[in-house]
């Protein structure tokens, strides 16, 4: 039997049209106001950027840091703690294929970390929270950070091709891929691979491809599949196996995870049909020229 998750916190708006921008996703979120925010943000495969503009604060904080206000994070971290009380933001979600550059940091140093936006951008941080402020409606909001993002996205260099398909093999599978299966694939050595990917990354390719096999999982544990049935489907040895990966990346148990209202919000921030449209994670990998 499913159990029924948390009422969640947050009222969410989506763009009410695709992005232009390959590889980039917002959503605009407001706290109820009834009481102040405490909730677990799960690991998952894209990098976050924050755009705080509300009356309130909003703090961020995991195991090793903790930030307030506007910030990006990392990929292959834990579980993040978020507070607050009177909450308006912009949540973006960046493709690592073009957040390093797009943000201007390597995602090799900011893997798994938070960061302050301003230690990134500067003053112009702070210039994007008052504009975000001013402005009146959630589309002017989404507008606005858009073309922010389409200058820095139009400077940002391309991810080497091999990086790329291996990046998207492993999304569309999953993460139920081989890294020695890959390297061969691509006429590379699995070193090779390693070192390329992290670089431009931001993980290797094996903890990238346990990251994606674990957001698959927990999506479907929120959509109240069994969890022996989600060990045998994800590539888990077993359910004892998928237990055990759940509390590695997240510190909390699979019956706790169904239930966070953290992913109760996923299929209306970020609804899975318009991926295709947006995400080049997602889209075919066509095979690249063996080097």
């Amino acid at each position: 039997m499913r159990v029924t998750a948390p009422e969640p916190v947050w009222d969410v708006v989506c763009p009410s049209r695709p992005g232009r921008l390959p590889g980039i996703r917002m959503a605009g979120f407001r706290d109820h106001g009834v009481n102040p925010v405490d909730q677990l943000a799960l690991p998952h495969p894209d990098i976050t950027l924050l755009l705080e503009f509300g009356p309130g604060a909003v703090t961020v904080d995991d195991a090793a840091s903790r930030c307030g206000g506007s910030l990006v994070g990392g990929l292959g971290s834990g579980t993040r703690r978020v507070r607050g009380a009177q909450i308006e933001c912009v949540q973006v979600r960046l493709s690592p294929l073009i957040a390093g550059p797009l943000l201007g940091v390597s995602l090799a140093e900011l893997s798994g970390a938070l960061v302050p936006l301003d230690a990134l951008w500067g003053r112009e941080s702070a210039l994007i929270r008052e504009r975000l402020a001013e402005t009146r409606s959630w589309e002017q909001r989404f507008a606005l950070i858009e073309a922010l993002l389409a200058r820095r996205y139009a400077a940002a260099p391309a991810a080497d091709p091999e990086v790329v398909w291996a990046w998207r093999r492993i999304r569309s599978g999953h993460g139920l891929v081989r890294v020695d299966a890959l390297a061969d694939e691509l006429g590379w050595t699995r070193k090779r691979l390693w070192s390329r990917f992290q670089t431009q990354l931001g993980l290797p390719p094996k903890r990238a491809a346990t990251l994606v096999r674990f957001d698959h999982a927990v999506h479907r544990l929120a959509a109240g599949t069994d969890p022996a049935r989600v060990a045998a489907e994800t590539g888990y040895a077993d359910q004892s196996h998928l237990h055990r990966d759940i509390v590695a990346f997240s510190g909390i148990t699979p019956t706790a995870v169904a239930v966070t209202s953290w992913l109760a919000v996923d299929d209306i921030a970020w609804p899975t049909a318009a991926l295709p449209h947006q995400d080049p994670d997602l889209q075919p990998a066509a095979q690249v020229q063996r080097s």
